[in-house]
């Protein structure tokens, strides 16, 4: 099949549709679908990038199964032991598709920074910290933190998430929720970036969320993917230059030479652009779990 943009799914009820993933009702179960959408400057764009869903999708897959000493929505990735009211829609499915159990999602992004880049670099010219820790002097892009700072956001499916320190993310879910999530970011971020690192990749940042399930905590949504992580290839890294990442670098920077006010609808993307996109994808899957993207 050829890339996916949009996804419906006669029959069966669509919940919600996001910047990427389409999340639809399966009863007891959510069913999530990574399509091939990509958004830039929170403006989601007409071309669809080859494989991106399939990539997002069994990377968060393989990370899910890995880290075992905490417990996540995942129930099934395997088509063939999906419900069979979804048997007609295999083919569209395939790759890109998992079951998942259903939560309450907590309100607020888990992210957690290794590395000074993207707003974090920004905070800290200004003030000498980032999300409110206050970091040594003359650090410069790029620079690995002294230790990981765990930086909670506030969600948005539609603009830009907001950054909240450490006292308005306790009064928002709770402090003991608050102090498990800071935990399990930390302990996952640190996983992660130790298996990448002996994949020459350098996680210099991620966001994770979290949904109660009861009184139980899950990690949920997607897990280290490059759309929720800045990946950097470890052999291209110099503290002081921004280095390339596995994601979708290239378009931000052919965007930013265009005539584009950055608001929606988005320009059209040459092949080239598409194509470097989709290798980058696919590059960082290959690096991180070993095998070729199915």
């Amino acid at each position: 099949m050829g890339p996916l943009r949009d996804l419906d799914l006669p029959g069966i009820n669509k919940l919600r549709s996001g910047k990427v993933r389409e999340v639809f009702d399966l009863g007891d179960t959510l069913l999530f679908v990574a399509t091939d959408r990509l958004s830039a400057f929170d403006v989601i764009l007409p071309d669809p990038i080859p494989q991106k869903g399939a990539v997002l999708n069994q990377i968060s897959a393989f990370w899910f199964r890995k880290f075992t000493f905490l417990k996540n929505h995942l129930l099934t990735d395997d088509i063939e032991q999906f419900p069979a009211q979804l048997a007609p829609f295999r083919e569209q499915l395939r790759g890109r598709s998992m079951i998942v159990r259903k939560t309450k999602p907590l309100p607020v992004e888990c992210v957690v920074r290794g590395y000074l880049a993207g707003s974090g670099w920004k905070e800290y010219q200004q003030s000498g910290s980032t999300s409110g820790v206050r970091l040594p002097p003359g650090l410069q892009l790029a620079s690995q933190l002294p230790e990981p700072i765990f930086a909670p956001s506030t969600k948005s499916e539609a603009g830009h998430d907001e950054n909240i320190d450490w006292e308005k993310c306790c009064a928002m879910i709770g402090r003991d929720v608050a102090e498990q999530v800071r935990d399990l970011s930390l302990r996952v971020y640190q996983a992660g970036r130790d298996h990448a690192a002996s994949r020459g990749i350098i996680v210099a940042d991620t966001k994770f969320e979290f949904g109660m399930l009861g009184d139980e905590l899950l990690l949920i949504d997607e897990c280290l993917t490059p759309d929720s992580s800045r990946f950097w290839p470890a052999d291209q890294y110099v503290v002081g230059k921004s280095p390339p990442s596995f994601d979708k670098q290239f378009v931000r920077d052919y965007l930013e030479t265009l005539d584009w006010n950055k608001t929606s609808p988005g320009p059209k993307l040459p092949a080239a652009i598409i194509d470097k996109t989709a290798a980058k994808y696919r590059e960082a899957f290959e690096r991180l779990t070993g095998a070729p993207i199915s």
